[in-house]
């Protein structure tokens, strides 16, 4: 007798759609597309989605990609290997990254050396023969990290820093001085800063005291106020300027040219709250009617249990207005370690994507913050009420 289909579970085809677990045996001709595409299950099935969704959504020209970072990734060599290239084929429109990542970024230009060594050392032998340590990264505490420090200090007090500004165009004119290093020294294309210099990329970074450049620009502060010569060293940087100029990158992407905005958020942290805040900024603050970002990669390593935002995942953030709601089953989130993930998806992106025409947002900085502030003053409900607050400042 033949053996009936059973319809007793309408709609159980869909569990079962997916592609059969199959996959192919890795050879000595295996790429790392195949590679990639032939990952199945767990979070080797979630660098397989990421990567598709950068080969499938962010290649498309109509969507403005926001790139975050955080935790040591820059002294890991990962800005030569990786994040230049993706910078390159155009698929960073925005960065924002620890201050930590960006000084230790400045090494590369310099040409002062990091090198691979071991996790398993005497920290105090090292600290007694000058040596710093980053896990497995060791470097020479004076001719790298002193050395760095006197050449940003000489930096600092050029004419052109002397004005308060956010970290958007501080880093802006600091990468045009690290461009002038690399093409000096004939090191290639090594630095971040640089990079984005020459792509028009704009950086921020959201806590810009908590990193060794603004440690030297607070030094330098200090030492110019015991001179008596405030008025000659006026760098201040003000973190309330990169708030809106971020915010108007994803407002123009989304309300003015009509396209759709994507994230790589690259660990956690501060970086990744400030990438994603631009939506609550618009929608909360500002008042300006958005729904959030249309898509969303996640690679940390962080639990969402224990309440951090580093492992809050995109469905969490949905209910912030960060995420679109209505696009959650485009986003990903994969808990693996950067360092492996990051060049897979940046080799997957560049070898099955063709390169996009970069925006070059940094450019548009003005153009930008003026459709901000005219959304904002058209938009918001309260505006009469907070004009009348601030007219009392100057009463």
């Amino acid at each position: 007798m033949k053996k009936q289909k059973s319809s007793c579970c309408p709609g159980k085809a869909r569990y079962l759609s997916g592609k059969r677990i199959m996959p192919k045996a890795i050879s000595k001709d295996t790429g790392i597309v195949s590679l990639i595409d032939n990952l199945d299950a767990y979070n080797g099935g979630r660098l397989r989605a990421a990567c598709h969704l950068l080969r499938d959504r962010y290649a498309k020209k109509d969507v403005t990609i926001g790139l975050s970072l955080a935790g040591a990734l820059t002294p890991a060599g990962l800005g030569p290997s990786a994040i230049i290239p993706l910078m390159n084929h155009g698929f960073v429109d925005w960065i924002v990254a620890t201050g930590a990542n960006m000084y230790h970024d400045m090494h590369f230009a310099l040409n002062l050396p990091m090198f691979r060594g071991s996790h398993t050392v005497d920290d105090k032998d090292l600290r007694h023969k000058g040596v710093t340590r980053i896990y497995d990264i060791l470097f020479d505490y004076e001719d790298v990290l002193m050395e760095t420090d006197r050449v940003l200090r000489e930096i600092l007090v050029q004419p052109e820093f002397q004005k308060e500004m956010g970290t958007r165009e501080f880093y802006h004119l600091l990468g045009r001085v690290l461009d002038r290093y690399e093409k000096a020294k004939k090191l290639g294309q090594v630095s971040i800063l640089a990079a984005a210099y020459r792509n028009g990329i704009p950086v921020f970074t959201s806590s810009p005291g908590d990193s060794t450049i603004g440690m030297n620009v607070a030094g330098v502060e200090l030492l110019a106020e015991a001179m008596g010569m405030l008025d000659k060293f006026k760098l201040k940087i003000n973190p309330s300027i990169d708030v809106n100029d971020s915010t108007a990158i994803v407002l123009n992407a989304k309300n003015y040219e009509k396209g759709k905005t994507g994230v790589i958020l690259i660990g956690g942290g501060s970086p990744k709250n400030f990438m994603l805040q631009t939506e609550p900024q618009i929608q909360e603050v500002l008042m300006i009617p958005e729904v959030g970002q249309d898509y969303d990669i996640n690679i940390t390593d962080a639990r969402p249990d224990t309440g951090g935002l580093s492992g809050a995942p995109p469905s969490e953030a949905a209910s912030w207005g960060k995420i679109d709601p209505t696009k959650l089953d485009e986003t990903v989130t994969a808990y693996l370690d950067v360092t492996m993930a990051l060049p897979l998806m940046v080799a997957y992106a560049i070898q099955t994507t063709k390169p996009k025409k970069l925006k070059r947002l940094y450019d548009r900085g003005p153009e930008l913050r003026r459709k901000l502030t005219e959304s904002y003053l058209a938009n918001n409900k309260e505006i009469k009420k907070l004009k009348g607050l601030i007219a009392k400042l100057g009463a």
